[in-house]
């Protein structure tokens, strides 16, 4: 065997040894799904005796998704979710693509570079050391905590600066100068050349931002339980907490509750899914 045929050997062995391993990581990631799916259609005595069984001895039922919609007051939590996510992440999306585009096209002011600097710098600091002063001064000091509005503001102020990263990249990367050249020469004035001219052709990059912080926003359980006291106002997240804490006996409901939570966002997913690796992307530096 030459030289050649032994290093095409080793490139399949590790080819292969990779296909096992993402195989085996797929693997555990989706059993804990497929387990929830196969079991919110069973009732609590089939899920009991026999958790892996396609279809339970008593059958199929759709009943617990009734039950779990009317115990944790489904459509109201839902709102509230919808509201958050939402708008937290419009705001991030329009004032992080204005800064970045602020700061990309003045990058001579140093303003605008301690301002990104900052905005990096922040990325690394951990939520936790924030949580006793954020509740300290806006609950204790301000009074405006347990409300839709503070969340949502609180939200867009922690992920506007990896959102600004995100679009910085972009803009510097793949939106040449020249079309905001042409686009003034034409009349356009900045504002206009930013709606016009860039912000479109950040598609791919919005739909990734929209994405990543949507699903964070609605998965968030730390931050709305700190902010969010009235049960009016719960989200999905402390809603689902909630109920399993209730009914954690019953694991058709919770199962159904679960599902009833991911639902929503993992449809949002399927949709824009095909923008996230152009979105990710778009901010490479090209050679």
């Amino acid at each position: 065997m030459n030289q050649n045929e032994l290093a095409a050997k080793q490139k399949r062995t590790r080819q292969i040894v990779t296909i096992i391993v993402l195989i085996i990581v797929f693997i555990m990631f989706v059993i804990p799904f497929l387990l929830v799916l196969i079991n919110v259609f069973k009732i609590k005595g089939d899920i009991t005796s026999d958790p892996l069984a396609l279809i339970g001895e008593h059958g199929f039922t759709l009943q617990n998704f009734p039950d779990a919609m009317e115990k944790m007051d489904f459509w109201n939590v839902f709102k509230n979710s919808a509201i958050i996510t939402f708008c937290a992440t419009v705001l991030t999306i329009l004032f992080s693509a204005m800064a970045s585009f602020v700061i990309v096209r003045n990058q001579n002011w140093k303003a605008c570079a301690l301002l990104f600097a900052l905005m990096i710098a922040s990325m690394v600091i951990p939520f936790q050391v924030l949580m006793v002063p954020l509740v300290s001064v806006y609950g204790g000091i301000f009074g405006i905590l347990n409300s839709r509005i503070t969340l949502i503001l609180m939200h867009t102020g922690f992920s506007v600066s990896m959102a600004t990263f995100m679009f910085h990249g972009a803009i510097h990367s793949n939106i040449p100068l020249e079309l905001e050249e042409a686009a003034l020469i034409d009349g356009c004035s900045r504002w206009q050349t930013f709606w016009k001219i860039v912000f479109p052709l950040l598609k791919p990059t919005v739909a990734t931002v929209a994405i990543i912080d949507a699903m964070a926003f609605w998965n968030d359980y730390l931050l709305p339980s700190l902010v969010l006291g009235d049960k009016n106002l719960y989200t999905i997240p402390i809603a689902t907490q909630a109920f399993y804490g209730t009914y954690s006996t019953d694991i058709g409901l919770v199962m159904a509750a679960l599902l009833l939570a991911m639902l929503p966002i993992l449809i949002l997913y399927l949709f824009l899914q095909k923008h996230i690796v152009a979105g990710v992307t778009a901010g490479a530096v090209k050679g």
